[in-house]
């Protein structure tokens, strides 16, 4: 009985510990890491987290990939900010921005991001640049205020054939990322996620390691491709990310984004094309490029790009490619003063 109440002090003391821990950990980071944005309200008690950057027109506004957030675009924002102005935000649920209220499909966040921009003040035209599941938030985005925009950049943006319940086959992988989410939210709660994205991003990477293997082969296989896909940003945003994915909130956010696959694909499979609005679309060389009638359901502007030394991350692979897509699009909305001659 002595042994049984020592052991149960000690992990509640452990799980106190973990959870302030937790808490202070949280506190500071937000103090630490948010000073470039600031805070948007889009209904009350509901902000969003935006970056902006540059100046002049057209807008550069950036749409992160399904769990990903404004981070993803560091280094390609602070290029293209030399020429135009921009803007990247996290999504609700996502990095510093409050939970959603909302399913997470494309149109529910472009009404948002809309509202987002009138309340900041960022002025149309805009310039819209998606990556994957952002790709469709911005075609979303074009199609319900078309006055607004005045070019789309797609990177690789998500391909609703592939996805249920279009393609059933991959209704597994959605199940267990929604599985997953779910197992990271209380472990959040009390420090272990800290711990180890602070150990993997910040640290030697000893202890993440091991917690990977403790979980088994997927653990390890997780580790791997997030080495793999945060190794591709530049150093300096690595403890920023830590901080996000150390949040419970993430995971929630995650969670959400993730189980609203299928809503996502019935929406824009039936979506309708971006009219009179050019659309260039960059595809991974080590994907199968889209054919004419994909393209033709996207927009009747479309131009597609391979990017030969690409995976699915274009903007971490190539930026160069990005950053001159989107410049070349910065220019097409960009009307030529033509001197009148008396």
């Amino acid at each position: 009985m002595t042994l049984l109440f020592v052991f149960s002090v000690a992990v509640a003391a452990l799980l106190v510990a973990g959870f302030l821990y937790q808490c202070i950990g949280g506190s500071l980071d937000r103090r630490r890491y948010t000073g470039p944005g600031r805070w948007v309200e889009i209904e009350r008690g509901r902000k969003l987290y935006v970056v902006e950057k540059g100046s002049g027109g057209p807008a550069v506004l950036f749409e992160a990939g399904i769990a990903a957030t404004n981070l993803n675009w560091h280094h390609i924002q602070e290029t293209v900010s030399r020429f135009t102005s921009t803007a990247s935000y996290d999504r609700s649920g996502l990095g510093w921005s409050s939970p959603s209220s909302t399913v997470r499909t494309p149109g529910n966040i472009a009404a948002e991001l809309h509202t987002m921009l009138q309340s900041a003040g960022i002025k149309p035209p805009y310039i819209l640049v998606g990556h994957s599941f952002g790709g469709l938030v911005v075609r979303r985005y074009a199609v319900t205020y078309p006055e607004d925009v005045a070019g789309v950049v797609l990177i690789d943006p998500m391909r609703c054939e592939e996805w249920p319940p279009l393609n059933p086959a991959k209704q597994s992988m959605i199940d267990r990322g929604k599985k997953l989410s779910g197992y990271a939210i209380p472990i959040a709660h009390f420090g272990l996620a800290r711990l180890a994205v602070t150990s993997l991003l910040c640290r030697s990477g000893r202890i993440s390691g091991h917690l990977a293997g403790a979980a088994g082969v997927g653990g390890l296989h997780v580790l791997k491709r997030v080495t793999e896909e945060v190794g591709k940003m530049p150093r300096e945003v690595w403890p920023i990310v830590a901080a996000h994915w150390s949040r419970p909130s993430y995971y929630a956010g995650m969670q959400r984004h993730v189980e609203a696959v299928p809503e996502t694909v019935c929406e824009m499979e039936d979506a309708d094309p971006i009219r009179e609005i050019p659309v260039l679309l960059l595809t991974p060389g080590k994907s199968t490029p889209l054919s004419d009638l994909c393209l033709d359901q996207i927009g009747d502007n479309v131009r597609q790009v391979i990017a030969s030394a690409s995976a699915h991350w274009i903007h971490l692979d190539e930026p160069g490619l990005v950053v001159d897509s989107i410049r070349e699009m910065v220019t097409v909305a960009t009307p030529v003063e033509i001197p009148v001659t008396i």
